[in-house]
């Protein structure tokens, strides 16, 4: 891309470009560039929520990647800077300390940018729950850009970010990279401190990148990974250098292709067509293509709004207007309890929040909680059965492209079943990626998902870069 720094269009650059870049130039005119992309196409997207370029000005620390803007889903603390998870009920909030990702990324010199859209407290899969009204889908502006990560996606698939973390439940980092053409990476469960993310299900929740290339996603998590003490769910292991792995030879790989993946009610026939177009490639270059079967995928939707909604309502619980955010005044304790959260959440997170407390309740604490917790048992045996015979699993990241705005919203169930591909992996604790493996005949891209064994990263960076390159999608952007 050395066009860029001709044309000014310094917003193109990937992670790793940019870096580069500001070790020669400084940061000035990408900045000035970013800012300017931002103010022009925002407004059709509202992918960003919170920008002021006169107010956060980057650093002048040295490190890994000194002065590079990274920007951030509003789930993530940012010391001094209102976080609200695009909810009513947490206006004002501003968090009086770094979330671990953030203070690894201040250590490594990068510039605290922007802050994303989202569905309200990442309950949903179209990035339409927001308070800040609905983001768009770059490729083409009447469909989502998918979620619950959707504003970090939209914003790196429309070069209004270098790059960006999301969260990841169920495939809320995943799924819109997939709707929207770029690269987003669940890191294994533990490998990245959660300390400072806005919690949805804590069994479940992983902070990881939305990149332009699987390049950048490497580079950012060799920054985000590793232990924190500050996080009882943090593992400690040893972190590699991830871009190590990028253009390792991917002969002699076992790729197990899951046959639930490409049976699954609703697999759009391009999508199939597509990604198995994608593993053929790796077959090309040396790999092995092994049918297996996962045979608990079909419960796992089911088994995640069971157990996920009820860590949800627990979690959603500290939100009563009495510590944080917005507060209703009532005449009395009671009153201002229930109309402050009446007010303060919008009705996909009523609707989450009741189904928790609801499997939760004395009478069904066994006969749904109880019984979801051994299904999701069965989920990950099928995974860890599956790693004893091949290296990675692949599979598309979501059964469709992009929806239209609206199409889904009156109807939770199909929103649900968005994510039918993506939860198993959050179900497991196993790390995944999507990358972009081809268009529909509508314009709008398809995502292909590796899958692999915990704390295998690297493999599937192998594989991911390997196919990226093939692939070559990485080299078309949407036209604003």
């Amino acid at each position: 891309m050395a066009e860029n720094t001709a044309n000014q269009n310094l917003f193109q650059l990937t992670l790793r470009e940019a870096r580069d870049l500001i070790k020669k130039e400084g940061s000035e005119a990408l900045l000035k560039s970013l800012n300017a992309r931002i103010e022009s196409v925002n407004p059709k997207i509202n992918a960003v929520v919170r920008f002021d370029p006169a107010k956060y000005n980057p650093g002048k620390g040295s490190g890994p990647l000194a002065n590079v803007p990274i920007s951030f889903k509003d789930n993530i603390c940012i010391h001094g800077r209102e976080t609200t998870c695009a909810s009513k009920i947490l206006a004002g909030h501003v968090p009086p300390y770094d979330a671990t990702v953030v203070d690894k990324l201040k250590r490594a010199g990068a510039h605290i940018y922007a802050q994303c859209n989202m569905d309200e407290f990442a309950f949903g899969s179209s990035c339409e729950t927001s308070t800040y009204g609905p983001t768009r889908n770059p490729w083409n502006t009447e469909y989502v850009p998918g979620g619950s990560s959707g504003g970090s996606a939209a914003a790196v698939a429309s070069d209004m970010a270098i790059a960006a973390l999301g969260s990841d439940t169920g495939g809320s980092i995943r799924q819109p990279a997939a709707l929207c053409g770029v690269v987003g990476l669940k890191p294994t469960y533990g490998r990245v401190s959660r300390y400072g993310l806005i919690a949805f299900g804590s069994s479940f929740d992983q902070i990881g990148p939305l990149t332009k290339t699987v390049e950048d996603s490497a580079l950012l998590l060799n920054v985000l990974a590793g232990h924190d003490e500050r996080d009882s769910t943090s593992l400690e292991q040893p972190v590699p250098d991830y871009t190590e792995s990028l253009g390792r030879d991917v002969k002699g790989m076992r790729i197990g292709l899951p046959k639930e993946y490409f049976d699954a009610e609703g697999i759009d026939p391009e999508v199939e067509k597509s990604v198995r177009a994608g593993a053929d490639l790796l077959k090309k270059k040396g790999a092995e293509l092994v049918t297996v079967s996962l045979p608990h995928t079909e419960y796992a939707v089911a088994v995640y709004y069971i157990v996920a909604v009820a860590e949800a309502s627990s979690n959603l619980g500290r939100f009563d207007g009495v510590q944080y955010g917005a507060r209703t005044k009532a005449q009395d304790l009671k009153t201002m309890y229930l109309e402050t959260r009446d007010a303060g959440f919008g009705e996909e997170a009523k609707r989450r929040i009741l189904l928790g407390t609801f499997v939760l309740s004395a009478g069904y604490y066994d006969a749904y909680y109880l019984q979801g917790q051994k299904v999701r048992t069965l989920v990950r045996e099928d995974f860890e059965a599956a790693f004893k015979e091949v290296d990675l699993l692949l599979g598309p990241t979501s059964p469709t492209a992009a929806f239209k705005i609206g199409e889904k919203a009156q109807d939770p169930l199909a929103m649900y079943l968005s994510d039918i591909l993506t939860i198993p992996a959050n179900l497991s604790g196993i790390p995944a990626i999507s990358i972009p493996c081809g268009l529909t005949s509508r314009g709008l891209p398809i995502g292909l998902q590796l899958m692999a064994a915990p704390f295998d990263e690297a493999k599937i960076f192998t594989a991911a870069y390997a196919l990226e390159q093939e692939i070559g999608m990485y080299k078309q952007r949407p036209k604003l």
